[in-house]
């Protein structure tokens, strides 16, 4: 959780993967929060203890960013069961930050890779339940979030693709009429609102067209929670992040779990923690007032 002086240094400050041991220039501030001297937990375990542990350093971040002391957050991977057993009683911790910070409006998860990015209209939902849940409002909604948050990224004028629902985008209604009936007209409300996309294509071209230089987009709507992620897992497993989208601040976390299989063992890669700190800072600078002349 960085101070706004370190934010104008954006460009000096970074994570250095070095030795095993997570660094940061001189200059960046360290908050004295007094959960730096907890007791250690059980290597490898999920616990009441450790997921309240969690759950009181989150609550310190946003609230460094709440009052201007910070102005993105960026989080290692939780463990879900550590979270609920420490009192989470929400589907996950987004909607925690939501409840937290007493947000109303539209929020989702936001995967990054690199400089693609995809919002999904639907997410921790069985896959029976998805065609039900789909509306014209659900698509414009994760249309406009990923629109959002790209340009605060630093994209001006995101190209945005948008996937179908069913195999072959529905085939002309013979496989469901989805597209037709709902994504269609989605796309085009998005675009009268000031948020173009282009769509629906078929999922299993979608990401395809994103990647074309000819064609690239540099976001992906997907209708679904593995549309999108199976793309994106494949293409950079361990590089991946998470942006926590349509919430007041900004707030990113690497898209992997915790992996407490290898706990201890020198395998775990931090490319994407330090790929998830970039970005927030990348998105926190896009906060800071422009410096006077």
């Amino acid at each position: 959780m960085l101070g706004q002086g370190a934010w104008r240094e954006q460009a000096r400050v970074r994570l250095i993967a070095q030795q095993g041991a997570l660094q940061a220039p001189a200059d960046v501030p360290w908050e004295n929060w007094s959960g730096l001297t907890a007791p250690a937990f059980e290597r490898g375990r999920a616990g009441a203890d450790n997921g309240r542990f969690m759950l009181q350093a989150l609550a310190h971040g946003l609230a460094l960013v709440q009052s201007g002391q910070a102005q993105a957050l960026c989080f290692a991977p939780l463990n879900k069961s550590a979270l609920r057993q420490g009192g989470m009683h929400q589907e996950d911790e987004l909607r925690w930050f939501a409840e937290f910070l007493g947000h109303q409006g539209v929020c989702g998860e936001l995967n990054v890779l690199r400089t693609l990015w995809t919002s999904r209209v639907t997410s921790h939902v069985a896959l029976r339940e998805v065609a039900e849940l789909l509306t014209p409002a659900k698509v414009v909604d994760a249309i406009r979030m990923i629109t959002d948050a790209l340009r605060r990224s630093g994209v001006d004028q995101p190209r945005i693709a948008v996937c179908g629902l069913n195999p072959h985008n529905g085939d002309n209604g013979n496989y469901g009429d989805e597209e037709g009936r709902i994504i269609a007209p989605a796309v085009a409300q998005a675009a009268a609102l000031g948020y173009p996309a282009d769509g629906p294509f078929p999922a299993d071209t979608a990401f395809v067209r994103a990647l074309r230089e000819t064609q690239g987009y540099d976001g992906v709507v997907t209708m679904y929670h593995d549309q999108g992620q199976i793309a994106m897992k494949l293409m950079g497993f361990e590089q991946g992040v998470t942006v926590h989208g349509g919430l007041p601040m900004p707030i990113t976390t690497p898209a992997h779990g915790t992996a407490y299989d290898i706990a201890g063992q020198g395998r775990a890669n931090p490319q994407a923690m330090a790929n998830a700190f970039a970005l927030a800072a990348r998105m926190g600078a896009s906060r800071l007032p422009s410096p006077t002349t």
